[in-house]
């Protein structure tokens, strides 16, 4: 079944809406990424903050409050007509919510926490479920008054890349007749002093598959879909398959040959019923760490023998955790929207030094275009710890 992606609200670090991330995104524009103090101790790091204002959270639904779900609400309100317009259609009941997040509201929590532990009573604004995992699709929901499945999928960074595929299944199941399916993850000190105690995070813009990288820079961004069986929006954009493995090589470590990343790629070429010849772009995992990218480019270059124009966005946008595959999927979707009329790709910013240790790519520079006959399908990787992998084909409906 084709489920279609008839709307999309987003915002990261490139922009605050669809069109001001497809103008920083096509321009190969990662000015920002900035250095910010306050995150690690003794450490200046590049971010990729979102820096624009947020939207206040409605005062009925103040117990919700949390950078993340601020995030989450700026995304929906640019789609709020389609979801408006299918709670009509279809009904409050047959419509799901499933997001993925790592993050939800712990950044919050652990201010709250911190308050307790030197002042021994918690700030009135505390509420623990701002830190649950579900806290996103909740407010969401809550918010919409929509009364269909509601979870949220963590899976560390394969987190929405599993949500859209979960709706899909939903979809298919004749659960639901919409989903609201995307990621959310917002900058908090948990998760980048995390990263640095494993040495992962560059103290530079991250460089993927150059000789020079050393490690992963950290974004945030909020990502919502409205995906339906039947293409009712202004584009007839699809995910025409996904693919999912996991290897469980190791807590933190990829698989080094690549074995899982190249299961869910397959799957996810079977899924849609396609060969590789059939893919037109592939958006990368592409950490810039250096396991990784060795790993990643084996994977890829066994999957398209013959080579495919790819790159990882991640310069640009930084590296948002749960919200990432879903980041990722939408950079394809904004890369294949009639909007996007010289047919710009998603291009790699590097030092252009290739680890000629690992298998080369094609990596597009900024103002490639695809090919007038090239298929307009594209893939995206999310790979995650634990050997969690997942692949995505977004491409034109049929």
């Amino acid at each position: 079944m084709t489920a279609y992606l008839n709307a999309l609200g987003l915002v990261c670090a490139l922009g605050d809406d669809r069109a001001s991330v497809a103008r920083t995104l096509f321009a190969g524009d990662a000015s920002c990424m900035r250095a910010e103090s306050g995150w690690v101790p003794e450490r200046d790091l590049p971010v990729a903050a979102v820096r624009s204002p947020l939207p206040p959270m409605p005062a009925d639904m103040a117990r919700h409050d949390s950078r993340n779900n601020q995030l989450l609400l700026a995304a929906a309100q640019q789609i709020e007509p389609a979801i408006r317009e299918a709670i009509s259609r279809y009904g409050r009941h047959r419509i799901a919510v499933i997001l993925g997040t790592s993050t939800s509201g712990i950044d919050e929590a652990s201010r709250g926490i911190a308050t307790y532990l030197s002042e021994q009573a918690f700030p009135a604004s505390y509420d623990y479920r701002q830190q649950e995992l579900s806290a996103p699709a909740n407010f969401l929901a809550q918010w919409l008054d929509l009364s269909g499945p509601t979870y949220v999928i963590s899976t560390a960074c394969t987190s929405s890349a599993r949500a859209l595929l979960s709706a899909r299944r939903l979809l298919d199941m004749n659960l639901c007749d919409a989903v609201l399916c995307g990621g959310v993850d917002s900058l908090c000190k948990l998760t980048l002093n995390g990263f640095s105690s494993l040495e992962a995070v560059s103290d530079g813009r991250c460089n993927p598959f150059s000789i020079n990288r050393n490690g992963i820079n950290i974004g945030e961004a909020a990502v919502l879909f409205l995906m339906t069986r039947d293409a009712t929006g202004e584009h007839e954009i699809a995910l025409l398959g996904a693919g999912a493995s996991s290897d469980a090589h190791h807590i933190s470590a990829p698989e080094p040959s690549g074995l899982g990343a190249q299961q869910a790629m397959h799957k996810a070429l079977r899924s849609a019923d396609l060969q590789a010849s059939d893919i037109g772009y592939l958006n990368l995992h592409g950490t810039a760490t250096q396991h990784n990218d060795a790993m990643e480019s084996l994977a890829v270059n066994t999957v398209f023998p013959h080579g495919v124009p790819c790159s990882s966005t991640k310069p640009m946008s930084g590296h948002t955790l749960g919200a990432a595959g879903a980041l990722e999927a939408a950079f394809c979707w904004l890369a294949l929207a009639p909007e996007n009329r010289d047919c710009l790709l998603p291009p790699h910013v590097w030092d252009a030094q290739a680890d000629t240790n690992l298998p080369a790519l094609a990596l597009v520079n900024t103002g490639d275009v695809l090919r007038a006959d090239a298929p307009r399908r594209f893939m995206s990787n999310s790979f995650a710890f634990g050997g969690n992998n997942v692949s995505l084909i977004i491409g034109e409906g049929p």
